[in-house]
């Protein structure tokens, strides 16, 4: 019990336990001097626990009458981390309402000046990042995957793909991926016999089964989820050859935007495009020199931009 926290929570419980203890014994029993146990008592105090000392030679340290631990004790940090943490998962797609009643009850339990001090937070903090709306899944499916995947025991699905259409498949889950304000569970298919990603959100029922499963040794669930998205079709595949470096290009290229490799002395691009006019200022939005391999119409979209850029510098 060397830590001062795990010292300060045991005071708590003592406290809690007993009526009153006189500060000789809580030393013995948290093995500190009573100078200590003064200033695990301020601490508690600073925590919004109404703890009394009794001075004399008969003195001591008793709770408030009536005073019931709370069933969430956080401290200044813990409490930031917590708020923070849900209200930042507002802005990446996490479920909306789930989140809010989350805050809620967090704020609730809270003691009263650190309430305060939170909710200050809470009312002044920004956001460069606009809130996203998420397509939540329903908990109890997320879990049963979650539960599932650890598990590893197969999962009977019930899917509706984008077009609507309605299949039962059987899964091996790997794991489950929350990328841009949607999850995504990653596993080998039985019906495709292929490993798959699907969207939670579109899972309709997921009932788990008496079969087990050995991951493969090479399965990255996130790696799966952005290689998947990256290859979803579109109308024109596109080539370019960008005169960077490879860690820069990553650093500046998201995995679900383009698959990246080194080549010819830069990094080759790979990806598909629905439209050739947003793949043009995508390419000048970067800043790096680069040659246009496919498709031919991708050098005319690059024209066409300039020859627009061209006329706005001319106005």
């Amino acid at each position: 019990m060397s830590h001062p926290t795990t010292r300060i929570l045991t005071m708590l419980e003592l406290l809690q336990a007993h009526h009153r203890m006189g500060g000789a014994e809580l030393a013995r029993r948290l093995g500190v001097d009573e100078r200590t146990v003064r200033r695990y008592a301020a601490r508690l105090e600073d925590l919004g626990v109404p703890v009394t000392a009794e001075r004399g030679r008969y003195g001591g340290y008793r709770l408030m009458p009536g005073y019931k631990l709370p069933p969430l004790m956080l401290t200044d940090d813990e409490a930031t981390a917590v708020v923070l943490g849900l209200l930042a998962g507002r802005r990446v797609g996490l479920p909306g309402e789930a989140t809010e009643s989350a805050l809620a009850k967090v704020q609730r339990v809270l003691p009263a000046a650190l309430r305060e001090r939170v909710q200050a937070l809470q009312d002044t903090l920004g956001f460069t990042l606009a809130a996203r709306d998420s397509a939540a899944p329903a908990t109890a499916r997320l879990l049963t995957l979650a539960e599932a995947a650890r598990a590893r025991r197969r999962v009977r699905l019930r899917y509706r793909s984008f077009k609507g259409e309605a299949s039962e498949r059987d899964l091996d889950p790997y794991g489950l991926v929350f990328h841009s304000g949607r999850w995504y569970v990653t596993g080998h298919d039985h019906r495709s016999g292929e490993a798959r990603t699907f969207r939670v959100d579109r899972v309709e029922s997921a009932e788990p089964g008496d079969a087990t499963y050995d991951v493969p040794a090479d399965a990255d669930p996130v790696r799966q989820v952005t290689g998947s998205l990256a290859r979803v079709p579109y109308a024109h595949d596109v080539e370019v050859l960008l005169e960077t470096t490879l860690e820069e290009a990553r650093r500046r290229i998201p995995p679900t935007t383009a698959t990246l490799t080194a080549a010819g002395g830069g990094v080759l691009l790979r990806t598909r495009a629905e439209r050739l006019d947003g793949m043009a200022q995508m390419l000048a939005g970067l800043g790096w020199p680069f040659t246009v391999r496919r498709p031919a119409g991708l050098r005319q979209a690059v024209r066409d931009l300039a020859d627009t850029l061209r006329e706005q510098a001319d106005r």
